[in-house]
C-alpha cells in the first residue's frame, strides 16, 4: 500500500473513515510510483463504491455493490482508493500473490462481474523515493520484499 501524502501519517482507523463513501478503481498495469502521481498508462478495469462505513467489524471491505461488471479486459495489478470528495487516499497491490487486494478472479472480462474478496490496510505503508538519472528514473521502495526494491524507467 502506498499512501497519498495527505494521509502519510494516518492511522488505519483514519484511512478506513476516509474511504467511507469513496471509490476503489482496479487497474491492470502501469502503477504510478506513488499515490500522488496521476494515472497515465492504465485504463480502469472495474470501479467500486465503498459503503458508509467502508469496513465491517471484521475489517472486511463493504461496497455498495460487490461484483461489479468489468469495463475492460485485463489482469488486475493495482488499485487506487479515493475518499468521498474525490481525493486520492492510497494505491494498493492487487493479485493472487502477496497482494493487499484479492479478487474472485485473476482476470477481468468486459460484461462479467469481478468481486473484491479482501482488502488489507497494512501500516506502515510502502514508501517510494525516486530520482532522475542519466538512464531515466530510479524508484526505490521501502518495502521489505527484496524483489520490489528497485525499478528503473527510461
Amino acid at each position: 500500500m502506498r499512501l497519498a501524502e495527505a494521509y502519510a501519517s494516518a492511522s488505519v482507523e483514519e484511512i478506513e473513515a476516509a474511504l467511507a463513501g469513496g471509490r476503489l478503481i482496479l487497474y491492470s498495469v502501469g502503477r504510478p510510483p506513488s499515490a500522488d502521481h496521476k494515472v497515465t498508462r492504465s485504463s480502469a478495469l472495474a470501479e467500486y463504491v465503498f459503503a458508509t462505513p467502508a469496513f465491517d467489524d471484521a475489517k472486511a471491505p463493504v461496497f455498495a455493490e460487490n461484483g461489479v461488471v468489468a469495463q475492460h479486459v485485463g489482469t488486475p495489478g493495482w488499485a487506487r482508493a479515493f475518499s468521498a470528495d474525490g481525493a486520492v487516499v492510497a494505491d494498493f497491490s492487487v493479485g493472487a500473490g502477496p497482494a493487499e487486494i484479492k479478487c474472485d478472479s485473476i482476470s477481468a472480462t468486459p460484461g462479467y462481474p469481478l468481486k473484491v474478496v479482501s482488502l488489507k490496510i497494512a501500516l506502515p505503508a510502502e514508501t517510494v523515493t525516486y530520482e532522475k538519472t542519466e538512464f531515466g528514473h530510479v524508484y526505490v521502495t521501502g518495502q521489505d520484499n527484496p524483489y520490489r526494491k528497485l525499478s528503473v524507467r527510461g
